[in-house]
Protein backbone atom coordinates (compact mmCIF):
# COMPACT_ATOMS: atom_id res chain seq x y z
CA UNK A 1 0.00 0.00 0.00
CA UNK A 2 2.96 2.35 0.95
CA UNK A 3 4.41 1.60 -2.17
CA UNK A 4 1.42 2.02 -4.49
CA UNK A 5 -0.21 5.21 -2.64
CA UNK A 6 3.21 7.03 -3.97
CA UNK A 7 2.90 5.96 -7.77
CA UNK A 8 -0.19 8.44 -8.37
CA UNK A 9 2.14 11.26 -6.93
CA UNK A 10 5.05 10.20 -9.23
CA UNK A 11 2.88 10.54 -12.28
CA UNK A 12 1.21 13.79 -11.45
CA UNK A 13 5.08 15.33 -11.30
CA UNK A 14 6.77 13.70 -14.00
CA UNK A 15 4.98 14.59 -16.76
CA UNK A 16 5.98 18.16 -16.65
CA UNK A 17 9.36 17.67 -15.53
CA UNK A 18 10.19 15.54 -17.88
CA UNK A 19 8.64 17.38 -20.59
CA UNK A 20 10.60 20.33 -19.44
CA UNK A 21 13.83 17.95 -20.04
CA UNK A 22 13.30 17.12 -22.81
CA UNK A 23 12.79 20.75 -23.74
CA UNK A 24 16.00 21.81 -22.80
CA UNK A 25 17.42 19.04 -23.87
CA UNK A 26 16.36 19.70 -27.17
CA UNK A 27 17.06 23.51 -27.20
CA UNK A 28 20.77 22.23 -26.50
CA UNK A 29 20.92 20.05 -29.61
CA UNK A 30 19.40 22.90 -31.54
CA UNK A 31 22.48 24.91 -30.58
CA UNK A 32 24.80 22.53 -30.94
CA UNK A 33 23.41 21.36 -34.57
CA UNK A 34 24.04 25.19 -35.18
CA UNK A 35 27.78 25.04 -34.34
CA UNK A 36 30.30 24.51 -37.61
CA UNK A 37 33.40 23.36 -36.94
CA UNK A 38 35.34 24.01 -39.94
CA UNK A 39 39.35 23.26 -40.55
CA UNK A 40 41.83 25.19 -42.56
CA UNK A 41 45.68 25.00 -43.25
CA UNK A 42 48.30 28.23 -43.10
CA UNK A 43 46.85 30.66 -45.91
CA UNK A 44 44.11 32.97 -47.48
CA UNK A 45 41.29 30.39 -47.25
CA UNK A 46 40.57 31.55 -43.83
CA UNK A 47 40.89 35.51 -44.50
CA UNK A 48 38.20 34.75 -47.20
CA UNK A 49 35.83 32.42 -45.19
CA UNK A 50 35.99 34.65 -42.54
CA UNK A 51 34.66 37.94 -44.11
CA UNK A 52 32.87 37.14 -47.59
CA UNK A 53 31.04 33.69 -45.97
CA UNK A 54 30.79 33.80 -42.17
CA UNK A 55 28.44 36.37 -42.28
CA UNK A 56 26.21 35.21 -44.54
CA UNK A 57 26.08 32.24 -42.03
CA UNK A 58 25.42 33.70 -38.92
CA UNK A 59 22.22 35.45 -40.45
CA UNK A 60 21.11 31.34 -40.81
CA UNK A 61 22.14 30.73 -36.90
CA UNK A 62 25.35 29.28 -37.20
CA UNK A 63 28.49 30.14 -35.21
CA UNK A 64 31.63 29.53 -36.77
CA UNK A 65 34.31 27.91 -34.75
CA UNK A 66 38.02 27.69 -36.77
CA UNK A 67 40.19 25.22 -36.47
CA UNK A 68 44.21 25.47 -37.52
CA UNK A 69 46.31 22.78 -38.93
CA UNK A 70 49.81 22.53 -39.86
CA UNK A 71 49.83 18.98 -42.02
CA UNK A 72 48.21 18.09 -44.96
CA UNK A 73 46.81 15.14 -43.64
CA UNK A 74 45.39 16.47 -40.52
CA UNK A 75 42.02 18.58 -41.71
CA UNK A 76 40.80 15.02 -43.82
CA UNK A 77 41.15 13.04 -40.63
CA UNK A 78 39.87 15.37 -38.43
CA UNK A 79 36.71 15.29 -40.79
CA UNK A 80 37.28 11.78 -40.88
CA UNK A 81 36.77 11.61 -37.40
CA UNK A 82 33.59 14.31 -36.91
CA UNK A 83 35.49 16.38 -35.62
CA UNK A 84 35.15 19.58 -37.86
CA UNK A 85 32.52 19.24 -40.49
CA UNK A 86 34.60 20.68 -43.51
CA UNK A 87 37.59 22.09 -43.97
CA UNK A 88 39.09 24.30 -46.73
CA UNK A 89 42.65 23.90 -47.91
CA UNK A 90 43.21 21.06 -50.68
CA UNK A 91 42.43 20.65 -54.45
CA UNK A 92 40.38 17.29 -55.59
CA UNK A 93 43.52 15.15 -56.55
CA UNK A 94 44.98 15.34 -53.07
CA UNK A 95 41.52 14.87 -51.44
CA UNK A 96 41.09 11.95 -53.49
CA UNK A 97 45.18 10.91 -53.04
CA UNK A 98 44.20 11.01 -49.12
CA UNK A 99 41.15 8.88 -49.33
CA UNK A 100 42.81 6.04 -51.35
CA UNK A 101 45.82 6.13 -48.83
CA UNK A 102 44.42 6.55 -45.85
CA UNK A 103 40.81 5.09 -45.87
CA UNK A 104 38.99 8.32 -45.52
CA UNK A 105 35.78 9.00 -47.29
CA UNK A 106 35.64 12.47 -48.29
CA UNK A 107 33.77 14.27 -50.89
CA UNK A 108 33.32 18.33 -52.24
CA UNK A 109 30.93 20.06 -52.40
CA UNK A 110 31.79 23.41 -54.31
CA UNK A 111 35.16 24.61 -55.34
CA UNK A 112 36.19 27.97 -54.21
CA UNK A 113 39.13 31.42 -55.16
CA UNK A 114 42.81 29.55 -55.28
CA UNK A 115 45.96 31.16 -55.65
CA UNK A 116 48.09 29.11 -58.11
CA UNK A 117 51.39 27.37 -57.62
CA UNK A 118 54.68 29.61 -58.67
CA UNK A 119 58.40 29.37 -58.39
CA UNK A 120 59.54 31.88 -56.28
CA UNK A 121 62.96 33.03 -55.80
CA UNK A 122 65.49 35.73 -53.44
CA UNK A 123 68.75 35.62 -55.85
CA UNK A 124 67.28 36.10 -59.09
CA UNK A 125 64.63 38.37 -60.32
CA UNK A 126 64.11 36.26 -64.16
CA UNK A 127 63.77 32.77 -65.19
CA UNK A 128 66.66 34.20 -67.75
CA UNK A 129 69.07 34.78 -64.64
CA UNK A 130 68.30 31.62 -63.57
CA UNK A 131 72.14 29.60 -63.89
CA UNK A 132 72.31 25.78 -64.73
CA UNK A 133 72.68 23.27 -62.39
CA UNK A 134 70.37 25.80 -60.03
CA UNK A 135 68.34 23.88 -57.22
CA UNK A 136 64.64 23.66 -57.00
CA UNK A 137 62.79 23.03 -53.63
CA UNK A 138 59.73 21.35 -54.73
CA UNK A 139 56.65 19.47 -52.45
CA UNK A 140 57.53 16.35 -51.71
CA UNK A 141 53.78 14.84 -52.27
CA UNK A 142 53.48 13.25 -55.78
CA UNK A 143 49.89 14.73 -56.76
CA UNK A 144 51.70 18.91 -55.99
CA UNK A 145 55.19 17.50 -57.08
CA UNK A 146 53.51 16.82 -60.57
CA UNK A 147 52.34 20.53 -60.45
CA UNK A 148 55.49 21.57 -59.63
CA UNK A 149 57.45 19.53 -62.94
CA UNK A 150 54.31 21.18 -65.18
CA UNK A 151 55.43 24.43 -64.54
CA UNK A 152 59.44 23.79 -65.11
CA UNK A 153 58.18 21.93 -68.54
CA UNK A 154 56.14 25.22 -69.15
CA UNK A 155 59.87 27.01 -68.99
CA UNK A 156 61.09 24.37 -71.02
CA UNK A 157 63.64 23.52 -68.18
CA UNK A 158 62.66 19.99 -68.18
CA UNK A 159 60.70 17.39 -71.21
CA UNK A 160 58.52 14.74 -69.83
CA UNK A 161 58.22 11.69 -71.90
CA UNK A 162 55.04 11.44 -74.46
CA UNK A 163 52.01 10.63 -73.43
CA UNK A 164 52.42 11.12 -69.47
CA UNK A 165 49.29 12.64 -67.70
CA UNK A 166 50.02 15.96 -66.39
CA UNK A 167 48.05 15.02 -63.26
CA UNK A 168 50.32 12.18 -62.55
CA UNK A 169 53.66 13.18 -63.72
CA UNK A 170 56.56 11.85 -61.29
CA UNK A 171 60.64 12.56 -61.41
CA UNK A 172 60.82 9.38 -63.65
CA UNK A 173 58.76 11.01 -65.91
CA UNK A 174 61.60 13.54 -67.06
CA UNK A 175 63.09 12.66 -70.19
CA UNK A 176 65.75 15.12 -70.12
CA UNK A 177 66.98 17.74 -67.88
CA UNK A 178 68.87 20.21 -69.94
CA UNK A 179 69.14 22.78 -67.14
CA UNK A 180 70.66 20.14 -64.89
CA UNK A 181 68.52 20.98 -62.19
CA UNK A 182 68.90 20.07 -58.81
CA UNK A 183 65.08 19.26 -57.54
CA UNK A 184 65.16 18.59 -53.76
CA UNK A 185 61.30 17.38 -52.39
CA UNK A 186 60.50 18.33 -49.09
CA UNK A 187 57.34 19.10 -46.77
CA UNK A 188 54.92 21.87 -49.00
CA UNK A 189 54.71 24.17 -46.03
CA UNK A 190 58.30 24.29 -45.55
CA UNK A 191 58.81 25.75 -49.56
CA UNK A 192 58.85 29.53 -48.66
CA UNK A 193 61.34 28.81 -45.99
CA UNK A 194 63.59 27.04 -48.57
CA UNK A 195 63.93 30.08 -50.66
CA UNK A 196 67.16 31.38 -47.99
CA UNK A 197 68.99 28.05 -49.23
CA UNK A 198 67.73 27.17 -53.15
CA UNK A 199 67.56 29.53 -56.05
CA UNK A 200 64.19 28.59 -56.92
CA UNK A 201 61.06 27.01 -55.30
CA UNK A 202 57.53 25.98 -56.12
CA UNK A 203 55.54 27.19 -53.81
CA UNK A 204 51.98 26.45 -53.54
CA UNK A 205 49.38 29.51 -53.53
CA UNK A 206 48.40 28.93 -50.16
CA UNK A 207 51.64 28.46 -48.73
CA UNK A 208 53.33 31.61 -50.38
CA UNK A 209 50.35 33.82 -49.58
CA UNK A 210 50.46 33.13 -45.67
CA UNK A 211 54.28 33.50 -45.89
CA UNK A 212 53.54 37.10 -47.38
CA UNK A 213 54.51 36.17 -50.82
CA UNK A 214 53.04 38.17 -53.67
CA UNK A 215 51.65 36.24 -56.47
CA UNK A 216 52.96 39.08 -58.58
CA UNK A 217 56.21 38.71 -57.68
CA UNK A 218 56.44 34.81 -59.27
CA UNK A 219 59.33 34.45 -61.44
CA UNK A 220 56.56 31.63 -63.07
CA UNK A 221 52.85 31.06 -62.02
CA UNK A 222 51.19 27.79 -63.12
CA UNK A 223 48.11 27.77 -66.08
CA UNK A 224 45.84 26.02 -63.03
CA UNK A 225 43.13 23.72 -64.12
CA UNK A 226 40.67 22.56 -62.72
CA UNK A 227 41.21 19.41 -60.71
CA UNK A 228 43.94 21.63 -58.99
CA UNK A 229 41.23 24.64 -58.11
CA UNK A 230 40.68 24.07 -54.25
CA UNK A 231 37.49 22.84 -52.41
CA UNK A 232 35.33 22.33 -49.09
CA UNK A 233 35.25 18.74 -48.27
CA UNK A 234 32.83 17.14 -46.46
CA UNK A 235 32.51 13.65 -45.14
CA UNK A 236 30.57 11.64 -47.58
CA UNK A 237 27.02 11.72 -46.57
CA UNK A 238 27.33 14.90 -45.42
CA UNK A 239 27.37 16.37 -48.77
CA UNK A 240 23.61 17.37 -48.92
CA UNK A 241 23.03 18.46 -45.06
CA UNK A 242 21.78 21.95 -44.74
CA UNK A 243 25.32 23.12 -43.38
CA UNK A 244 26.89 21.72 -46.36
CA UNK A 245 24.14 23.10 -49.20
CA UNK A 246 24.53 26.49 -46.75
CA UNK A 247 28.44 26.81 -47.02
CA UNK A 248 27.72 25.99 -51.12
CA UNK A 249 25.37 28.84 -51.27
CA UNK A 250 27.25 30.91 -49.64
CA UNK A 251 29.97 31.03 -51.78
CA UNK A 252 28.30 30.56 -54.78
CA UNK A 253 26.30 34.12 -54.04
CA UNK A 254 26.62 37.18 -55.79
CA UNK A 255 27.60 38.95 -52.48
CA UNK A 256 30.43 37.02 -51.61
CA UNK A 257 31.72 37.42 -55.41
CA UNK A 258 31.36 40.94 -55.19
CA UNK A 259 33.15 40.85 -52.38
CA UNK A 260 36.22 38.45 -53.40
CA UNK A 261 36.78 40.73 -56.94
CA UNK A 262 36.65 44.34 -54.75
CA UNK A 263 40.10 42.95 -52.72
CA UNK A 264 43.09 44.10 -54.40
CA UNK A 265 45.20 41.45 -52.49
CA UNK A 266 43.47 38.53 -54.11
CA UNK A 267 44.41 39.88 -57.53
CA UNK A 268 45.88 36.51 -59.28
CA UNK A 269 43.66 33.48 -58.22
CA UNK A 270 42.28 31.31 -59.60
CA UNK A 271 38.46 31.48 -59.68
CA UNK A 272 35.99 29.44 -59.72
CA UNK A 273 33.89 28.63 -62.36
CA UNK A 274 30.51 29.47 -60.91
CA UNK A 275 31.91 33.24 -60.92
CA UNK A 276 30.03 35.89 -62.90
CA UNK A 277 32.75 36.72 -65.88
Amino acid sequence: MRFSSRAPLLARWSAPVLGGLALSLLLQLSAHAADLRVGFMPGPYRDAFTHGIEPQLKKLGYTVKYVEFSQGVQPNDAVERGQINANIFQHTLYLNATNKQQGFDLVPVVHVPTPPMGLYSQRHKSLDAVPDGATVTLPADPVNAARALNILAAVGWVTLKPGVSPLSVSERDIASNPKRLKLVPLEAAQAPRSLADADLAAVQGNFAVASGLKLTEALKLEDMTLPYVNVVAVKRGNENAKFAKDIVAAYQSPEFQQFFKANPAWAGYRLPDYFAK
